[in-house]
C-alpha cells in the first residue's frame, strides 16, 4: 500500500532519499523549494514530487514503479495543495521526455528548450496572453524593439536605456516584471515606468504576466541559485521571449550591460545565444552613471534609501520617481526597506 507524506526541511534521512531517487532520474533537488512531498511503497520511497510558489519541480518516479500512475498521484497531490493555498495558475518545466505524461494530466505546452519543456495548466494560456498583447500597424520591414524591466524602483538608468532603444525602433515593446515580490510593489513599478515614459512616443507597455522574468520560468532573478541552474533558467526564460517576438514582429531586443547582478549578466549571455537563432539582434549598452564611473541602478536607490538619504537620490531618478519617494507611500516603503535587516 503506497502513501503521500510531505517531507519537512528538517527530515534529512527524507531529504536524503529525495535526493537519491532525483539523482537516479538525472535530476537534483532545488535548493529553494516551499513544499516537497514523497510517495512511499512500504519502506521504500517510489515517488517525489516539489514545489516552488506556482511551479511543480523535482518530479521523479522509480524505474521499477513507472507505469503504474503514480506521477499522476504525486501531481494531483501537490495540485490539492497548491489549490488549497490559492493557487489556480500552475507551471511545471520537466525533462522532454516526461512532458507526455504532464500534457495528459491536463498541462499544456508554452516552450521547449534542449531537453527541457515548459507546461502550464490553462488551456490557451500563454496565447490569451499573446493576443492581450497592444501591437502597432506597421510596414513588414518596420524595426520593432523590446525591453524588459523590473525597475525597482524606475530610475534614470531605466529611462536611459527606454530612449536609447525607443530611437532605433518604429516601435518599442517595454515588458513591465509581474512578479510581486521585489521591495516596490508591482503596481507602484508600473505606476512609475508608465509615468517616466509617458512623454516617449511609441513605446508600447505590457505586464509580462507569468511568462517572463518570473518565479516559474527565472526563479534566479529573485533567488540566488548556482551559476549552471541560473543559466538554465535564464535560457529558459530566453526561449519563452521568442516566443513572444513572433507573435510581435519584434526584431531588437535591447538590455543594459550587467556588472553588478550576476544573475541578469547570465541572462544577457543566455539571450546572446539564443536570440540570433530566432532572428532577433540583441543590443547591449553601457550602463549609464552620474559620476562617469559609478552606474546608476535600482539597487544604489534603495541603499540609499535604507540610509534615509532622499537628497542623494535626486539625480538618479526623474521627477515622476523623486516625486513618490517623497509621498505617504513611497516613504512607506522607504520604512520598511529601513526596518529590514
Amino acid at each position: 500500500m503506497t502513501e503521500v507524506r510531505r517531507i519537512y526541511p528538517w527530515d534529512k534521512l527524507g531529504l536524503a532519499e529525495v535526493k537519491a531517487l532525483l539523482a537516479r532520474e538525472g535530476l537534483g533537488l532545488d535548493e529553494h523549494l516551499d513544499y516537497t512531498a514523497g510517495l512511499w511503497e512500504g519502506e521504500q520511497l517510489v515517488a517525489t514530487g516539489s514545489f516552488y510558489r506556482n511551479t511543480l519541480r523535482c518530479l521523479a518516479v522509480d524505474q521499477g514503479y513507472q507505469g503504474e500512475g503514480l506521477m499522476a498521484r504525486m501531481v494531483s497531490h501537490l495540485v490539492d495543495e497548491l489549490f488549497q493555498r490559492g493557487q489556480r495558475e500552475l507551471f511545471i518545466y520537466t525533462k522532454k521526455d516526461a512532458a507526455k505524461s504532464f500534457t495528459s494530466l491536463g498541462f499544456y505546452e508554452i516552450a521547449a528548450l534542449d531537453e527541457v519543456v515548459f507546461l502550464e495548466s490553462r488551456r490557451n494560456g500563454f496565447e490569451n496572453y499573446l493576443k492581450r498583447l497592444e501591437r502597432p500597424d506597421l510596414p513588414e520591414n518596420a524595426r520593432i524593439g523590446a525591453v524588459v524591466m523590473n525597475a525597482n524602483p524606475f530610475t534614470l538608468g531605466h529611462r536611459w536605456l527606454v530612449e536609447q532603444a525607443a530611437r532605433r525602433c518604429d516601435a518599442l515593446h517595454l515588458f513591465m516584471v509581474s512578479e510581486d515580490v521585489s521591495a516596490f510593489p508591482r503596481a507602484v513599478r508600473d505606476q512609475l515606468i508608465r509615468a517616466g515614459t509617458a512623454d516617449l512616443p511609441h513605446v508600447y507597455c505590457h505586464p509580462t504576466g507569468p511568462y517572463l522574468v518570473s518565479s516559474a520560468t527565472f526563479p534566479s532573478y529573485f533567488i540566488r541559485e548556482s551559476d549552471a541552474l541560473t543559466l538554465a533558467h535564464a535560457r529558459l526564460d530566453a526561449a519563452v521571449f521568442t516566443r513572444i517576438a513572433r507573435e510581435l514582429h519584434i526584431t531588437d531586443r535591447f538590455v543594459g550591460e550587467e556588472p553588478l547582478s550576476p544573475a541578469t549578466a547570465l541572462y544577457n549571455r543566455a539571450m546572446q545565444e539564443l536570440l540570433p537563432l530566432a532572428g532577433v539582434q540583441l543590443t547591449i549598452f553601457p550602463r549609464k552613471s552620474d559620476d562617469g564611473t559609478t552606474p546608476i541602478s535600482a539597487s544604489r536607490v534603495r541603499a540609499l534609501l535604507k540610509e534615509d538619504n532622499l537628497p542623494a537620490i535626486r539625480p538618479l531618478v526623474p521627477e515622476t520617481t523623486y516625486a513618490f519617494l517623497e509621498s505617504e507611500e513611497g516613504q512607506r516603503i522607504a520604512q520598511a526597506l529601513r526596518e529590514k535587516p
